[in-house]
């Protein structure tokens, strides 16, 4: 897993942009959160559709970014919270251990 670090509201434009070429996930991960490291260390292991690029957002370290996250795309804040962006829009999210590799390549075709 190549994970782009997200680190300041600007690259939510570029994500967006980006969005329209091919789809973009977001983790918004909790460093404190046992079963947010037992999320991503599950997305981790698991193969990744090979058309999707994947930020990281450490939501704890940039929680302004993480309200942006929710704001823009109109989702309610969780953690740990993996969103699928598809041409400027979330077309999938989820939460906990709802959060699969699976239904994210399900989802970004």
């Amino acid at each position: 897993m190549n994970w782009e670090p997200l680190t300041s509201e600007e690259q939510l434009t570029a994500i967006n942009e980006l969005s329209h070429r091919h789809p973009v996930a977001i983790f918004k991960h909790s460093t404190r959160c046992s079963i947010s490291s037992m999320i991503k260390s599950r997305l981790e292991r698991d193969k990744a559709p090979a058309d999707v690029t994947f930020y990281y957002l450490d939501l704890i370290r940039y929680r302004n970014v993480s309200n942006r996250v929710a704001d823009d795309y109109r989702v309610e804040h969780e953690s740990p919270q993996m969103l699928l962006i598809r041409d400027g829009k979330c077309v999938y999210h989820e939460s906990h251990n709802g959060i699969s590799m699976a239904d994210i390549g399900d989802h970004a075709v």
